[in-house]
């Protein structure tokens, strides 16, 4: 007799139903389906779990045959403390949701935090030029340098909360390879409407800044006053435009499960305890996020190169020096959409 057939007739004969299992075992209902239909395995805790609520050793729940087993009394019990919970997915059981929104915020607050740094440096930049106030005794060179270090602490501090985050999602994943959908329809409603919040403040903040811009226009006050203001707003706003996305993009659960080959190699691909059929899907991801990955990292060292001949180089000099790397990151996203859109 197989697992299978234990566990839907213990299950039948206790007169419980899949969503109060999960709840159980503190699993999606999901899982359970998979677990009846031979498409997953349990892990040993849950294993051991449905032992401790079927009254049963794990000998006999894995390759006995209880189809003869009367119904347990704790397993009654269990099933009818559980008939009170609301009706819909099981508690993240992941924590998946929690992880995604730490994600989110910490990636959109670096963003932010790098553009306010630019925005700092543009008022040292402005009294560099010409002394506005009339009465800071910064030289341009001092003024120059400070700027400087005002974009480079940005760069820093955002470099710390993204780098740290990516790799907690990097650790997340390799955890966590495949996640069951945990998201009710209320979910989904309720983040898509979030989303159009965050994406209307974000673009009504980035239009503030412009109007800001344009009032300070040709006046003594455009650098020191009008440009950190634009850039001030353009940082919120691209802020809340980022974190809407990244909370809705969170609801794409198959998504996330197909990016898992982003992290995972090879080897650990393989050493999962999934489906057949999901490891070859994982595997045929990872190639293709391989190809991806060598064609990006050619992009970016040429870009990189870019950047300084038109940093050191006396011919191509430019303050725009940067805009390479942009280039470079936008060819990134479109050869790394394209290819998976062709897939």
């Amino acid at each position: 007799m197989s697992f299978r057939d234990n566990l839907l007739h213990l299950r039948a004969a206790n007169d419980m139903t899949q969503e109060q299992l999960a709840a159980l075992l503190g699993v999606s209902r999901q899982s359970v389906t998979k677990w009846e239909s031979d498409k997953s395995y349990p892990e040993m805790d849950k294993l051991i779990k449905l032992c401790e609520i079927f009254d049963c050793t794990l000998d006999e729940l894995v390759t006995g045959d209880l189809t003869d087993r009367a119904p347990a009394s704790q397993a009654a019990e269990a099933a009818e403390a559980t008939e009170a919970l609301p009706p819909g997915p099981a508690p993240d059981p992941y924590g998946y949701d929690d992880h995604m929104r730490s994600f989110a915020s910490r990636i959109s607050s670096g963003i932010l935090v790098i553009i306010l740094g630019a925005a700092l440096s543009t008022i040292f930049y402005s009294l560099g030029e010409s002394n506005v106030l009339g009465f800071l005794p910064l030289s341009e060179n001092i003024a120059n340098a400070v700027g400087t270090l005002f974009i480079l602490a940005g760069i820093a501090l955002g470099l710390l909360l993204i780098i740290p985050a990516g790799m907690a999602h990097a650790t997340f994943v390799r955890q966590h390879p495949y996640v069951d959908d945990l998201y009710s329809e209320e979910d989904r409603a309720k983040t898509r409407n979030s989303f159009a919040f965050d994406l209307v403040a974000g673009i009504v903040l980035i239009f503030a800044g412009i109007c800001v811009i344009i009032l300070f226009s040709d006046t003594p006050l455009e650098g020191i006053v009008g440009l950190p203001l634009m850039l001030g707003c353009i940082a919120f706003g691209v802020r809340s435009i980022v974190y809407g996305g990244m909370m809705l993009a969170r609801l794409n659960v198959a998504n996330y499960n197909e990016a898992a080959a982003e992290v995972l190699a090879s080897s650990e691909i393989e050493s999962l305890e999934l489906p057949q059929e999901q490891k070859e899907k994982l595997q045929e991801y990872s190639k293709r996020d391989q190809r991806i990955g060598a064609i990006c990292g050619f992009i970016m060292i040429i870009a990189t190169i870019a950047g300084l001949v038109m940093l050191f180089v006396p011919e191509y000099q430019t303050p725009l020096f940067w805009m390479a790397w942009v280039i470079g990151g936008l060819l990134c996203g479109a050869v790394s959409t394209l290819m998976k859109v062709a897939k």
